[in-house]
């Protein structure tokens, strides 16, 4: 049973992955996914900063999951509660010491490795896609280890980032509104 929940984790990981760099890559998805990267001040509150319909989606993908390779429903429990709780994690405003980081970032994604990933940079903002899993990113040639001008001077969020982000109603209407 612990091959198959461990297998069912990797495979539900990958596929968050592969949804992450795809949210990127096609336009359409993209006008859902800005509410995320939007954030001005990166913190544990941009892990659950996404447009409605886009959850959506990201429930669809694991429902056919759910339905294509049948995993156990612990599997699907334990990787919701991993998938959140790294989230949180990575995107939290923590700075963990060097050592610390570069132990943690062989497996799991840490906050200053997903930060780069929010990056104003369109190459930064390009990388570094996992939420869980480092291996992801390393596997298929998208990490970043460090922005280019190091994390004192990398912004995050939009090239065009002002404060309309904080509302609410402003972010359920960004992926309509005309750019």
């Amino acid at each position: 049973m612990w091959v198959e929940i461990t297998l069912a984790v990797l495979i539900f990981d990958l596929a968050i992955w592969a949804q992450h760099l795809v949210t990127h890559k096609v336009p359409l998805l993209w006008r859902l996914h800005p509410v995320h990267h939007a954030d001005v001040d990166m913190d544990v509150t941009t892990a659950i900063r996404f447009h409605p319909f886009e959850i959506a989606l990201s429930m669809l993908l694991k429902i056919g999951l759910v339905y294509l390779i049948g995993p156990a429903a612990l599997a699907v429990v334990l990787f919701e509660v991993i998938l959140n709780g790294t989230a949180i994690f990575n995107h939290s405003n923590i700075a963990l010491p060097v050592w610390l980081d570069g132990a943690l970032r062989r497996v799991l994604v840490t906050p200053d490795m997903h930060r780069v990933h929010h990056s104003v940079d369109r190459t930064e903002h390009d990388s570094n896609y996992g939420f869980s899993l480092s291996v992801w990113d390393r596997l298929f040639g998208t990490y970043i280890a460090q922005p280019r001008d190091g994390h004192d001077e990398m912004h995050t969020g939009l090239k065009w980032q002002d404060e309309r982000p904080a509302r609410f109603g402003w972010s359920l209407a960004l992926p309509f509104a005309r750019k």
